[in-house]
């Protein structure tokens, strides 16, 4: 079942839809795309798993269930979460993505604290036992223009981000394993390459996060280039943008509904890094608010030059989307469910065509 025919079931019974996404007993699952999946491409279910108080052991969250979950639909790995776990558990997740020819990238956050390197390690160790070869995390907490409030509150959390990763790479390095920094609404090009260049580690280079620096007043083309030296991980996104009084609206749309160039930008990363593994991170929620026209977006970042403010509204309005963006919390909780599954769905078939993953 294609998006199209997903969406125009939307006003149907959504059990009739779910019982049509499982696979049929004796069928094979969808051919797989070398894309992953990211665990924050359901948000909508978990919330709903828990409000039903599913038992947490067959939750989406549970790496097994999710890595299960991803390769009945065609998925070839995984990004998510994977805890502290033992190996009674660890080993068998293992041996299960292997045997399915699917990958696992984990998720942790690093130890800002001097208390929580003992957990930092032990995730690392977790996640190595699973067979990652990469984690993806955050340098800096929220976005930028929410999170901060003056240009010198900014560099405190910057310098405290550099000191952190100074902790955790000879972390990282002992478990051979990546630190992948997702560009996270957070740095602009050159502040975080010169973080990147300071460290000068294998052990840690960038999740590369196709449209997060669109909030920055980035050119996502650009951003893709800057970074694919120094990719280690991807989050493949896509995304519609439209003006607002405040600056303007971006929503998440499935692969190839937006308006980035993904061909252009897989390619890019391919031929710098050509075993650089693809996830998908596709957020089914209400479009985020860019207030790019208030005076409380620049607090943290007064030297960007106005050239930079019209020439990104002016790619806003070449780019701008025709009909209103989707308000996805509106929707009755059922739609709201069918819509994450149809989604994610639908951005594996663009990986697999044509993006060719």
């Amino acid at each position: 079942m294609n998006r199209r025919r997903m969406l125009q079931a939307l006003g149907g019974s959504t059990a009739t839809m779910l019982t049509a996404w499982a696979p049929a007993r004796g069928d094979t699952s969808p051919a797989c795309a070398g894309a992953g999946v990211c665990m924050y491409s359901y948000r909508i279910r978990p919330q709903d798993e828990r409000r039903k108080k599913i038992n947490p052991s067959e939750r989406l969250r549970d790496p097994r269930v999710f890595l299960r979950h991803c390769h009945a639909i065609g998925a070839g790995g995984v990004q998510t979460d994977l805890g502290v776990r033992d190996t009674a558990y660890v080993k068998p997740l293992r041996e299960e993505a292997e045997s399915r020819g699917m990958f696992i990238e984990g998720i942790v956050g690093l130890p800002f604290e001097a208390k929580d390197v003992q957990r930092f390690e032990a995730q690392l160790r977790t996640a190595r036992e699973a067979g990652a070869l990469v984690v993806r995390t955050v340098m800096l907490p929220g976005r930028r223009y929410e999170r901060f409030k003056a240009l010198e509150e900014f560099r405190r959390f910057v310098e405290r981000g550099r000191r952190t990763l100074e902790r955790a790479e000879p972390i990282a390095r002992r478990h051979r394993i990546v630190l992948a920094l997702e560009n996270h609404k957070d740095q602009r090009i050159d502040e975080r390459l010169a973080v990147l260049e300071a460290l000068d580690s294998e052990h840690v280079g960038m999740c590369v996060d196709t449209a997060n620096s669109i909030a920055m007043l980035e050119d996502p083309m650009k951003v893709v280039r800057a970074y694919a030296p120094w990719a280690r991980s991807v989050h493949l996104k896509d995304q519609r943008v439209r003006r607002c009084d405040e600056g303007f609206l971006a929503a998440d749309v499935p692969l190839g509904h937006g308006v980035l160039d993904l061909p252009q930008m897989v390619a890019a990363l391919k031929q710098s890094r050509p075993d650089l593994r693809f996830t998908i991170e596709m957020h089914t929620r209400d479009p985020l608010l860019v207030p790019c026209l208030t005076q409380g977006y620049w607090a943290a970042m007064p030297d960007v030059p106005a050239s930079v403010l019209a020439r990104h509204m002016a790619w806003v309005r070449a780019n701008e989307a025709k009909e209103p963006l989707q308000e996805v919390s509106q929707l009755p909780v059922e739609k709201q469910l069918a819509l994450e599954e149809a989604n994610v769905r639908a951005s594996l078939a663009y990986c697999r065509e044509p993006l060719g993953l």
